[in-house]
């Protein structure tokens, strides 16, 4: 490890406040993380940090390193970004919900990837909210307002969250004619037991008796379409299959609002010029989608 490299490792074990985060951070195991950190206080001849019961605090001697440091880090990759400015070119990490990602944000990578022949994409996707600093990813495509503050938005469009049935159901049971009748309709539950077993619609709650509970939505999608009841879903998720009339959308006067659609990034600051152009063509690319146009037809929101 370079002397450069010893000094961002130190400040991210500050910032991280342990050396597990420090080495996930940069992609290290946690015995070179610690190596270094020794390494490092042997050097300088002083404690660096202290262990706290719960996280690892700088003492006064690595709290002097760490403003110093931080400032050369910084200007290292200052400098590094600005001799690279304009060159589109390198690897640019990228998260997505698995199903958004299967359908949507693969075809935007691999016109991407045609687009510009020297960057590599790392596409992560998962049902969750991956935290993007800690796991060191570029962008992420998140469905629903950003909870984090530091997070900067780029919004894409919008889609709701949707009752869905196929033709043979609603013809077997009928048809609901408002989210009162739920209650005594066969339903699909898209979550796991530990969330109550209800749908809130405005300030309305129903209570279900659900004859399936799954909580991935390919699962829930099939069960629909097979006749096994009412489920709830993201209106993208099911926007093939009511086109196609395997499902029918139902009480369209008591959905939500629409939620965003939006790509995100841990700040702009910085922002190497691949992942401005990724975020430039994804942008163009996914504000093109019907599906991401919710406006009652084959759009709309549920499981990500």
């Amino acid at each position: 490890m370079d002397r450069l490299d010893e000094l961002a490792l130190f400040v991210a074990i500050i910032d991280a406040g342990s050396l597990a985060g420090a080495a996930r951070r940069l992609n290290r195991s946690a015995a070179a993380t610690t190596r270094a950190l020794a390494a490092l206080e042997a050097r300088v001849g002083a404690r660096l940090v202290a262990r706290t019961t719960r996280r690892l605090a700088p003492t006064p001697a690595g709290l002097a390193l760490a403003e110093q440091a931080r400032g050369l880090v910084s200007g290292y990759e200052g400098a590094i970004l600005g001799a690279g400015e304009g060159l589109v070119r390198g690897l640019v990490r990228i998260t997505a919900p698995v199903l958004f990602g299967r359908r949507h944000i693969a075809p935007v990578v691999a016109s991407f990837l045609d687009a510009y022949p020297e960057t590599q994409v790392e596409l992560v996707l998962a049902d969750r909210n991956v935290d993007l600093v800690e796991e060191r990813l570029d962008v992420a495509l998140r469905i629903g307002a950003p909870a984090e503050s530091r997070l900067v938005a780029r919004r894409v469009g919008q889609v709701r969250r949707i009752l869905v049935a196929s033709p043979a159901y609603i013809a077997a049971r009928g048809a609901p004619q408002s989210p009162g009748d739920l209650a005594t309709h066969d339903t699909i539950l898209g979550q796991t037991r530990s969330g109550p077993l209800e749908w809130l619609f405005g300030r309305t709650r129903v209570r279900l008796a659900p004859r399936l509970i799954v909580n991935e939505v390919e699962a829930a999608l099939t069960a629909a379409r097979a006749g096994r009841g009412i489920a709830r879903v993201l209106s993208y998720q099911a926007a093939e299959d009511i086109a196609a009339g395997r499902l029918v959308r139902l009480l369209p006067g008591h959905e939500p609002p629409p939620v965003p659609v939006q790509l995100v990034t841990p700040g702009a600051d910085h922002r190497p010029a691949r992942v401005n152009a990724f975020l430039d063509h994804a942008s163009a690319a996914l504000r093109a989608l019907p599906v991401l146009h919710s406006d009652g037809g084959n759009s709309g929101a549920g499981m990500s």
